[in-house]
């Protein structure tokens, strides 16, 4: 290992114990002070040094978002950094962009994308030219954060069948932001909808420089963000579990001693093990703008978001009756655990897609 390869590790190794201690403060039943994560800088790891930012990477996101998961935190951190400052980046550089992307880094705005959460590519916006100028029709349900926006981003496709974004204040006149309720009550989704909704020219942002690329890249960004919070809520349970068994005792003995009870922990740590290697490399393809993350981000999507549920649900298994109240919490990450398996294309999807490239 390199000299660099060893200092970006300890960076890493730092970030994640800063986050960890954060994180672990805050009541589950309760968002994450916002401020504390604007003061912290990480709204703005990935945004330019030159409009406020650290000038950082994905991977460096991606340590964060892998904490909120296992933490189970709630707040908009993942839409908002996870998938917003992403979409922005890949957007063709304007004043406008960037003065968002400014405003995003120091915490004035959090900015969400109207992303349809129910499946693969599902929105359904579209932008055509009228006599008032450009109008915004269509609807995207199970928008990660939408409720709690102030700017929402809008990919739509335009009357010349080329994608775009849209930036719009979640009160522009004619858009209706209204929450819709799921089973994880640690997140908020919400659909938004707008039938010919007036936007001024401005709004409409361009990628860069494929837009049909640029939006894969999109989705596929926001399918990892969801694996990175299932492989961290994941490592939470394998943690939990392993010390429960190492204190309960029935029989006289701990029921870690057992031999069904160790395999149970060996294969959910695996099974761990091979999604962490599966999330790093879609990681690594979408911090390479040059690379294809398509194929990296279906793997990690498709086998650690179901992985969580399994392994949510092994852990109330061997946490025994208790695994099963109000009180242990394991309901919070098994509730997580499958919201996160049908956000951004279900497991079934992802392996559909994959097997559709042969």
């Amino acid at each position: 290992m390199t000299t660099a390869h060893v200092e970006f590790a300890e960076l890493h190794d730092e970030l994640t114990a800063v986050a960890r201690d954060l994180l672990a403060s805050a009541p589950r039943e309760v968002n994450v002070d916002w401020s504390l994560i604007i003061r912290s800088g990480w709204t703005g790891l990935e945004v330019p040094e030159t409009l406020g930012g650290a000038g950082a990477t994905f991977a460096e996101v991606a340590v964060i978002l892998r904490e909120i998961g296992r933490a189970a935190a709630r707040g908009p951190y993942p839409a908002v950094t996870g998938i917003a400052v992403g979409a922005l980046g890949l957007l063709e550089p304007s004043a406008r962009r960037d003065d968002l992307l400014a405003a995003t880094a120091s915490g004035d705005r959090a900015p969400v994308v109207a992303m349809a959460g129910e499946g693969l590519f599902a929105n359904s916006f579209r932008l055509i030219d009228t006599t008032h100028g450009p109008a915004l029709s269509g609807a995207a349900d199970f928008v990660l954060d939408g409720p709690g926006a102030d700017r929402l981003l809008i990919p739509a496709v335009g009357g010349d069948g080329v994608a775009v974004i849209v930036d719009l204040g979640a009160h522009t006149t004619g858009l209706h932001v209204e929450g819709q309720p799921v089973v994880d009550k640690t997140r908020s989704l919400g659909r938004v909808a707008g039938d010919d909704v007036l936007v001024s020219p401005d709004s409409v942002l361009r990628f860069n420089p494929d837009p049909e690329h640029s939006l894969q890249r999109l989705y596929d960004r926001a399918a990892v963000t969801v694996a990175l919070d299932s492989l961290g809520l994941s490592e939470a349970m394998l943690d939990a579990t392993v010390a429960y068994v190492g204190v309960r005792e029935q029989f006289g003995r701990k029921i870690g001693s057992f031999q069904a009870v160790k395999h149970a922990c060996a294969d959910m740590l695996v099974q761990i093990t091979i999604a962490r290697t599966l999330v790093a490399a879609a990681v690594k393809a979408l911090t390479d703008p040059d690379a294809e993350a398509g194929v990296a981000a279906a793997m990690a999507k498709s086998f650690t978001t179901a992985m969580a549920v399994d392994i949510a649900g092994k852990a109330m298994q061997l946490h025994g009756g208790m695994g099963y109240t109000w009180e242990s919490g394991i309901h919070v990450y098994f509730k997580r655990a499958t919201l996160n398996r049908s956000l951004f294309g279900s497991p079934a999807a992802h392996r559909k897609r994959l097997a559709m490239r042969y």
